[in-house]
């Protein structure tokens, strides 16, 4: 069928052409092409909603899906220091997985942490805790600003924790006694324990002694994290 011809427009002093009116100017829509976007675009979406659904099954049956998140959301955070806490505390016959639920609970890995009492790096370690490890090790010249040193605070940190898993080695249970010995001193400890330590009792009573709001939660919050690393099977 042929194409008419619109009238002529003037503009001004210029004839404008018309325009070519045809039945077959507007194509139609390629309507298999707009199903397959669409069946795509369905397939994309499902997948995604799968993959979240997938993480927060797996993140939510860790036991503690708010870190397993964002353990994800950033390895490099979470996981640098993991070669470095292995081989300290194997050198301190300490368990790995303990040393790294006390950096977390500790500094969350922020090996630039500056505690309220002056604690310093990812194990927060106090100046007289460094200066005890750096005479023990004959370190001259130790300067407590080099405990911001990753390697060196948690070689610090690590020796600390291991001499109080050392002072309460005939309990069953020596862990909850070292952490509170960490975090509030050998004297409290021992006082939570009974007086001189030496007499047994167990891990549940010595936490239930222990008057320290603050302690309290730190030990409970430490074993907490020691067990989660424990039942995945890795740090």
């Amino acid at each position: 069928m042929g194409c008419e011809r619109g009238p002529f427009l003037r503009w001004g002093q210029r004839t404008l052409q018309p325009l070519r009116q045809c039945e077959g100017d507007f194509l139609e829509p390629n309507w298999a092409s707009l199903r397959m976007i669409r069946f795509v675009f369905k397939f994309i979406i499902c997948l995604l909603l799968a993959g979240a659904v997938g993480i927060g099954l797996v993140a939510f049956r860790s036991g503690d899906p708010f870190y397993t998140l964002f353990e994800w959301l950033s390895p490099a955070r979470f996981q640098q220091y993991d070669p470095l806490i292995h081989a300290v505390s194997t050198a301190n016959k300490l368990d790995p997985m303990l040393v790294k639920a006390v950096v977390w609970r500790e500094s969350r890995f922020d090996p630039r942490k500056l505690g309220g009492a002056g604690e310093r790096g990812l194990m927060q370690v106090s100046e007289i805790a460094a200066q005890d490890w750096a005479q023990e090790n004959k370190l001259e010249n130790f300067r407590v600003e080099e405990l911001f040193d990753p390697k060196t605070n948690l070689e610090a940190g690590a020796w600390y924790l291991q001499r109080a898993m050392l002072h309460w080695q005939a309990a069953r249970d020596p862990t909850p006694f070292a952490l509170a010995e960490y975090n509030a001193g050998a004297s409290r400890a021992q006082r939570w324990a009974g007086g001189d330590g030496k007499r047994p009792i167990s891990a549940s009573a010595f936490q239930k002694n222990i008057d320290f709001p603050g302690t309290k939660k730190y030990v409970e919050s430490v074993i907490d994290r020691y067990r989660f690393y424990q039942r995945r099977g890795r740090m």
